[in-house]
């Protein structure tokens, strides 16, 4: 395999499709991190009031109850399903540039244990496990960070110009 990996030998057509692809992906992947933080407020007591409610808190601006069962278990059923999806397609885009071999295993695997850490963390937390919060916090950032990392190296395959 050349330094840059095969993506860079990949014909235009196909390069078009994956950059396509990671834009929409990129943009649906940030946009839902921008919905945690609204909902959220990205910390953890705002992750455990998102789920469990805020009834007690008089001085809560925004009233949130505590979700059903029905609504965690949809909740953590879709978002395990569509996210190993999106990152096993991830992972293979990942497979086909140059990076370090060590790095690029942890950019295809880290992101399952994350996503079962974070949607698992939910239910638990739900569940009655409160220091869960800080797993699910921790996991999000890192499932982030390694979706942006991932990204970037395919970008950067994707910009190199086909050797002959």
């Amino acid at each position: 395999m050349q330094i840059h990996g095969i993506i860079s030998q990949f014909p235009k057509e196909v390069k078009l499709l994956i950059f396509a692809f990671m834009i929409t992906l990129s943009i649906g992947f940030f946009s839902g991190i921008r919905f945690v933080n609204d909902t959220s407020n990205s910390n953890p007591q705002g992750i455990e009031e998102r789920y469990l409610g805020n009834e007690e808190n008089e001085a809560a601006t925004t009233m949130q109850f505590k979700k059903s069962k029905a609504e965690i278990m949809t909740l953590v059923h879709n978002h395990i399903l569509s996210l190993s999806v999106i990152f096993f397609l991830l992972g293979g885009i990942v497979a086909t540039t140059g990076i370090n071999k060590k790095l690029k295993s942890f950019l295809m695997i880290e992101p399952f244990v994350s996503v079962l850490l974070t949607f698992g963390g939910i239910y638990f937390m739900w569940s009655g496990l409160l220091w869960m919060k800080y797993v699910i916090m921790f996991s999000g950032i890192l499932m982030t960070i390694t979706f942006s990392a991932s990204t970037f190296f395919i970008f950067k395959g994707l910009l190199i110009k086909k050797q002959k």
